[in-house]
């Protein structure tokens, strides 16, 4: 099998960029290690005496944090998926060698294993 990997990296950059976009609304890069994020404060305007406005603004903010958590944690498989294409290796199960089925790879491009594989 032949895959058309710029195909595939058109499509990681795409959901890459999607993904960042994403981020950038309720998390902002760590400075200390630019691959990660830390979740924002919510800027809801609350007032400093309204208790249920603040109990809304904590709220939020433990809302985004799971979101935020999915978020990174795909944009980490996009970012090594993009660095087996550039090392030869996109398309092979990490599990067992083998080659990862087309229809796997467009169901999802940062697949790292065959479907055999993906349960273990």
């Amino acid at each position: 099998m032949t895959l058309d990997l710029d195909y595939y990296r058109k499509k990681l950059e795409e959901e890459k960029l999607e993904i960042e976009e994403d981020l950038k609304s309720i998390a902002e890069r760590n400075p200390e290690a630019p691959e990660d994020w830390n979740v924002k404060y919510p800027n809801l305007n609350v007032m400093n005496a309204a208790k249920e406005e603040i109990a809304d603004q904590e709220a939020e903010y433990e809302n985004r944090a799971p979101v935020e958590l999915g978020l990174e944690s795909r944009l980490r498989e996009i970012n090594e998926a993009l660095e087996r294409a550039n090392h030869g290796k996109f398309g092979t199960c990490a599990a067992g060698g083998e080659e990862i089925g087309e229809a796997r790879l467009r169901a999802n491009p940062a697949a790292r294993t065959c479907v055999a594989h993906d349960k273990e």
